[in-house]
Parts: structure tokens; C-alpha cells; sequence
């Protein structure tokens, strides 16, 4: 859900966009000054917001009611077209959200001494309950109690939001009769009402009917068809069927032996993440990166290897770590490297969460300090306590949905990585080639030197899915080039690529890494469009991953920060565990000074 302020988030333009054919609208654009199209946006985003808000207010959402009280957590939240009841949840998450609901629906069927068992293997990675078909009767009852207590939904399997209806009216389970799978969800939304968890959060209901004194299941699983009417039930974690993160436990449920074990497509193995930052407003980093820049011939640098552009923090870190608590709780630890920095905001006694000095992990003290990502991702399968498969981020890309372990690594450990339509640069290396270029024109020809085949592709600016012994393996096979990118202070023309890219086309020839596929966005601050393309990812956050990056400093770099700060507190809204209380992203006069306001 985005804020009202939103002009691509408005059922208005939505429709336009719809109903209008493209080579009509690009007419318009091309006959329309940019200010007036905006103009018009914005009345046609107003007008829906009325519109909205009169409909809050009937369903009773605008009600004026103490904090403390129950009803202050009742909340009318705008889900697509449609307006819907929630709960309002401080600290809300996605897989917070479908734990809830597989933790009511389960206690809901043990209040009423319902047979059930919890199963895993479906097409769909939402928590499946199974029940008795023979008892289906007695658990919609039961579920209706429940639902006229806290107000929830109820629709068909993998319903959409549009499918989904009141679970405490009748005429809702009535016309689901025969439908033999459910989707249920009790709605939750954050203080922003920002974030709602609605039916994609929901958890699933099977009918198994019976025949021949087996119960057989109404839709293909990958582990049982049907099991004996008889079969011993037993207690399991609810975490098995909905994972949460290590340090949050949600209590046991029901199951029987089949979907109780590991499957062939579980991630048995532990996945870190590893971070690299720097804080470029240090005073002393500031000046150890201008000795060291002075010390550089004009030749030796490509104006693009050390612009501020490259170095400029925006606290976007804090909003990445936040995208990874809400939709990645499957990540085990998380490794920050830095150059002896630490951000104010960081809680370092969490638990799972280290900072790692870059004194740590290089080989030779001799070439720090370095101001080359290039030269630190060369280090970072040193890091002491990583796991062997783990994730490699910039703080400026963030996780817009939920994903999961297998959308980076397969079940056996191999990696897979996301190529770019944008190509590397034909020829042989050249003295004007940016520092980017040069680097994949070195990988291209280390890999033609080692396999005999040509790479062509750039890579997404996505996570990078890493294996610790491939890094290994790199380093020994290519220890001049890999020793010579360690060295170098700041972006070079010798520098090679080695987690961005080396690593994924290394192990794809050598059959430890695979092509995948993710749905991902790129976002230049300093392009025309930019701001369009944050407002587009705010109304329908439907993509796996995004970049936003500024490698080049636009004409109002202030204007740039705004607009980024706007957009991440409105997207990312929830804090996470590793931010230290009291701190948030944006001082709360200047969080109202974009209009972000709690509910």
C-alpha cells in the first residue's frame, strides 16, 4: 500500500494507464509540459483520496479512540481498489504476519478439538493446514467465532486480494462451499498503514476426504497424497511450516511423520550476509581518502573511480538491513565491513549482527586503506565465522518483497546469478574506458584464459549469491591480478570484479553456479524519471529487488536526498532489531518535515 501522496499509487491514474493505449499517452507526453502532467496526477491521486477516506470513515476506521484502548487497533486500510479491516501492529512483517495467521488458525482448531495436521510441500509457500473433510462443518463454525472476534478474510486457494471476503458472514463460507482449499487471513497493517499483510500473508485450509480408510489430499503436494486415516499425529515446530527468524519462536503445531523431515528442496544450510559501507562524512576517513588521492598522479585516476558520488551515504543501509528483516528472515547472521566505522544508529550487541574492520580480513596490511570496493571484495571470504554460502549487498540495494533462499541458491549449494541486458564493451582493454568496463574486460579475458569461452554480459546490481570456496579457488588460480586489485587504493583499470562478477562466471564453468531470474529494478537518483520510478515501486511494490544508486552527482544533489528520504521511510517504515531504540532513520522533526506521520 503507498501514501496518499502518492500519484502512481491513485485508482485514477491506474485506470488511465489501463484504458489509454500507449502510443496515445506517449502523444500526450509529448504535447503536455512535464509540470502540467504533474498538476493533473496529483488532482486525480486528491480526488481518490477523498473518495477513500469517505469509505474509511463509513466502515468505521476514522473513529476518534483512546491509544490504549482495543479499538485503536481497528483499522480501515486501502488494499488494491478495495478497502478492507486490519489490525494495526507495531513492528509488522511479512513473515510476522503469516505466522500470526497459521498460529490462529491452529489454535482456533485446537479450541475446537479439531483433527488436523499442518503440511509442507505444496505449490504454494504459504503455511497449509489440513483437516478432516468429515469435520469441515465444525471448523468453519469455529473459524466464523473467531473471525467475529478479530476481523479477517476468507477466499479461495491463492486467492487474490479482489477473491477475498468477510470471514464473519455466512454468505462468505456459503458461496465457498465446494471449493475444496481456502485461503484465510486475519489482516494486519503497521503504524504508517504503509505495509498490509492481507491475503498473500494468509495461510491455506485443505478439505482430505476420505476413501478406503485413507485420507486423500484435494490438490498435489511434493510428500503425501494420502496417508492412513489413523496415522500417528505428532508435535512440531510451527517454524517448520512458516520459518521466522532464529531469535522469534512461535510455539508448536500439529503434523504427522511425512512433513515432519527434511525435504530434497530445504536449504539445510546456514546463508549469511555481508555488507560493505563506508560513512564518507568522517572527518578522518575524508582525509585519509584526500592523502591518498593526492598522492596519485593525474593519470592514474579515472575521474569516475573516486567522484563523491561513489562514497555519499544517505543512510541507506539502515533502510537494506530493514528490507532484509521484513522479507528475508531465512538469512542467518549479517556482517557489516567497514574501515573502522560503525553507524550511530547500528545496535552492535545484536546477537546475529558483527562489524568487521577491513584490518580483519586483508591478507596484506600493506594496502590498506583502501577506498576500492573492488579491493575489499576481494577479501571477503576471509572473514572469520561466514557461512560457505552467503549474500553479498551494497547498502543501496534493498529487498521489495518477500524472497526466498532458493531465488539465490539452489537446495545443493549452487549459486545462481542475474545477468543484465547491458553488455561489456568489445575490444581489448583501453586507457578511456570507465573503471566498470575495465573491470569486465579484465573477468572476460580471465575467463577466456582459464575456459576458452567469451562472456559478453554486465550483472544486475541485485545480491550476489557466494560461495567462500569459490572466492578461495579465485585467488589461487589468479593471484597476480587478484593481488594487484587487493593494492589498489581506488578504482583501477587493472582492477578485476571478483564477487560482481568473476565469482559467477567462474562458477558457472566450472558447474557451481546456474543463471537465475528475479525480478529486479534499477533507479539512477540523478535521472529524469527517477522520482516517477520510486512513486511506481511505492504503489505496487512488486519487485524482488531494487538499486537505487548515484554514481554521478545530479545538479540538486539536496533535491536527490529528499526525494530518497521520502521514499524509504514510506516503503521501509517498520524498524528492525538492529537498530538501536530511539534512533530512527530520520529525526522526527524531519520526518514530518517529508509528512510522514504515524497513523
Amino acid at each position: 500500500m503507498a501514501g496518499s501522496g502518492n500519484p502512481e499509487a491513485g485508482s485514477l491514474v491506474s485506470a488511465y494507464r489501463s484504458v489509454v493505449p500507449v502510443g496515445a499517452r506517449r502523444r500526450i507526453v509529448a504535447g503536455v509540459p512535464t509540470p502540467l502532467r504533474s498538476v493533473v496526477k496529483s488532482s486525480l491521486t486528491s480526488v481518490d483520496a477523498i473518495r477513500s477516506a469517505t469509505v474509511v470513515w463509513a466502515m468505521g476506521g476514522r473513529r476518534k479512540v483512546p491509544r490504549h484502548s482495543a479499538a485503536f487497533a481497528r483499522r480501515v486500510v486501502r488494499v488494491g481498489r478495495r478497502h478492507m479491516r486490519a489490525l494495526l501492529v507495531e513492528g509488522a512483517t511479512d513473515w510476522a504476519a503469516r505466522a500470526r495467521n497459521l498460529h490462529i488458525l491452529v489454535s482456533v482448531l485446537e479450541a475446537g478439538d479439531i483433527d488436523y495436521f499442518c503440511i509442507r510441500g505444496t505449490a504454494q509457500a504459504v503455511p497449509t493446514v489440513a483437516v478432516p473433510a468429515r469435520l469441515r462443518e465444525t471448523a468453519e463454525e469455529m473459524l466464523r467465532i473467531a473471525f467475529d472476534q478479530t476481523p479477517g478474510y476468507v477466499g479461495p486457494a491463492e486467492a487474490a486480494e479482489s477473491a477475498m471476503q468477510p470471514g464473519d458472514e455466512e454468505k462468505s463460507w456459503r458461496q465457498l462451499r465446494k471449493q475444496p482449499v481456502l485461503r484465510v487471513a486475519w489482516y494486519v497493517t503497521d503504524p504508517t498503514q504503509n505495509l498490509v499483510f492481507g491475503a498473500d500473508s494468509g495461510c491455506e485450509l485443505e478439505f482430505w476426504t476420505e476413501k478406503d480408510e485413507r485420507l486423500v489430499a484435494p490438490r498435489p503436494n511434493r510428500v503425501a497424497d494420502s496417508i492412513p486415516v489413523d496415522a500417528p499425529r505428532r508435535s512440531a515446530p510451527q517454524a517448520l511450516f512458516s520459518p521466522v527468524p532464529p531469535a522469534y519462536t512461535t510455539g508448536d503445531a500439529t503434523t504427522i511423520a511425512e512433513f515432519s523431515v527434511r525435504l530434497p528442496e530445504d536449504h539445510a544450510f546456514p546463508i549469511d550476509v555481508v555488507y560493505t559501507w563506508v560513512d564518507d562524512s568522517d572527518p578522518v576517513w575524508r582525509s585519509g581518502r584526500d592523502t591518498a588521492r593526492g598522492a596519485l598522479t593525474g593519470g592514474d585516476l579515472h575521474e569516475q573511480a573516486a567522484n563523491d558520488a561513489r562514497y555519499t551515504s544517505r543512510d541507506e543501509l539502515l533502510y537494506s538491513l530493514r528490507s532484509l528483516h521484513q522479507y528475508a528472515p531465512w538469512v542467518r547472521n549479517i556482517f557489516l565491513v567497514t574501515a573502522g566505522q560503525t553507524p550511530a544508529w547500528l545496535n552492535t550487541e545484536h546477537p546475529n549482527l558483527r562489524v568487521v574492520d577491513h584490518r580483519e580480513i586483508f591478507s596484506d596490511p600493506a594496502a590498506l586503506p583502501t577506498f576500492n570496493s573492488h579491493a575489499i571484495e576481494t577479501q571477503l571470504h576471509h572473514i572469520e565465522g561466514l557461512s560457505e554460502c552467503f549474500l553479498y549487498l551494497n547498502d543501496d540495494v534493498f529487498f521489495g518483497r518477500p524472497v526466498a533462499p532458493g531465488q539465490f541458491f539452489h537446495p545443493n549449494g549452487l549459486t545462481k546469478f542475474f545477468q543484465s541486458k547491458a553488455l561489456i564493451p568489445s575490444g581489448d582493454l583501453e586507457a578511456s574506458d570507465l573503471p566498470v568496463n575495465a573491470a569486465g574486460k579484465n573477468s572476460r579475458r580471465l575467463i577466456a584464459q582459464e575456459f576458452g569461452s567469451a562472456v559478453s554480459q554486465k550483472m544486475k546490481h541485485t545480491p550476489h549469491a557466494l560461495r567462500r570456496s569459490v572466492l578461495d579457488e579465485i585467488e589461487q588460480v589468479y593471484p597476480r591480478e587478484h593481488g594487484t586489485t587487493q593494492h589498489s587504493r581506488f578504482r583501477s583499470s587493472k582492477d578485476i570484479p571478483v564477487a560482481s562478477s568473476l565469482h559467477h562466471y567462474y562458477a558457472y564453468h566450472s558447474a557451481r553456479a546456474t543463471v537465475g531470474d528475479i525480478r529486479y529494478q534499477y533507479v539512477d537518483l540523478a535521472a529524469a524519471l527517477a522520482e516517477r520510478r520510486l512513486n511506481s515501486l511505492l504503489a505496487h511494490r512488486n519487485f524482488d529487488t531494487f538499486c537505487i544508486n548515484d554514481t554521478v552527482t545530479g545538479d540538486d544533489p539536496d533535491a536527490q536526498t529528499r526525494m530518497l528520504e521520502r521514499f524509504l521511510e514510506a516503503y521501509f517504515p517498520v524498524p528492525s532489531p538492529y537498530e538501536t531504540d530511539g534512533l530512527p532513520g530520520i529525526p522526527s522533526a524531519r520526518r514530518a518535515e517529508l509528512g510522514s506521520t504515524d497513523a
